[in-house]
């Protein structure tokens, strides 16, 4: 396991802030006189800064995975829940109905995003938004988030759309237009809790369930 390259700055900025906020706190504790309620009050800062920076060190962690390969399977773009299967319009890209399969990714997740296919990444777009919780409704489009959207050789195409949630401020995508990507390739990432959309042809048959917990690179998410 290593840590992802997205986190880097993340966690020098939270380690720097807390280092200089424990020392104060252990400076304070050594020079100055504090009834018992105070020295709780110190002891439980220097305790939190220690877990938030343990926190976001596994936050930002990338385990050592064995992926799933098949150019007839869509494998599954991120860590999480299954909790969307449906039939739904598609308004931006498509403008017609597809299968959409959403994860929803807590922040105890791993939170790297991969391409589901091979194929050519013929359309992206980023779009500022709001921040809605990543289980609403609305978020696939009111929150900020990117579409991207893949052609597989054959032809059929699958949507995917990061969506930034309550606690997420901040995606991150590599897409770019025309350019030819690979199955499980990193497709992006997307910090602290969040939610991946797919969009699928209506004639593809998906083999996850609802509540279904998917593992990213692993999970077979539908076969055409």
């Amino acid at each position: 396991m290593y840590i992802h390259k997205e986190g880097k700055g993340t966690i020098l900025g939270c380690l720097a802030i807390s280092l200089s906020l424990i020392g104060i706190s252990i400076n304070l504790l050594a020079t100055v006189s504090m009834n018992l309620l105070l020295t709780v009050v110190m002891y439980t800062v220097i305790g939190f800064f220690i877990l938030l920076n343990l926190f976001i060190l596994y936050f930002f962690r990338m385990p050592k995975r064995i992926f799933t390969y098949n150019d007839n399977q869509l494998i599954c773009p991120c860590d999480g829940k299954i909790v969307i299967i449906e039939e739904a319009e598609e308004p931006e890209y498509f403008q017609g109905k597809r299968l959409q399969v959403s994860v929803f990714m807590s922040p105890l997740n791993v939170h790297v995003n991969r391409y589901p296919i091979n194929g050519k990444v013929k359309f992206y777009k980023y779009h500022p938004g709001k921040y809605l919780v990543a289980w609403h409704p609305k978020s696939s489009t009111l929150n900020e988030r990117t579409t991207i959207v893949l052609e597989h050789a054959t032809g059929k195409e699958v949507l995917v759309r990061q969506i930034a949630g309550a606690v997420a401020r901040r995606i991150v995508c590599y897409s770019k237009e025309g350019e030819t990507v690979k199955q499980n390739q990193e497709l992006g990432f997307i910090k602290f809790g969040s939610r991946v959309d797919l969009f699928l042809p209506l004639d593809a048959k998906v083999l996850v369930n609802l509540e279904e917990v998917a593992k990213g690179g692993q999970t077979v998410i539908a076969e055409w």
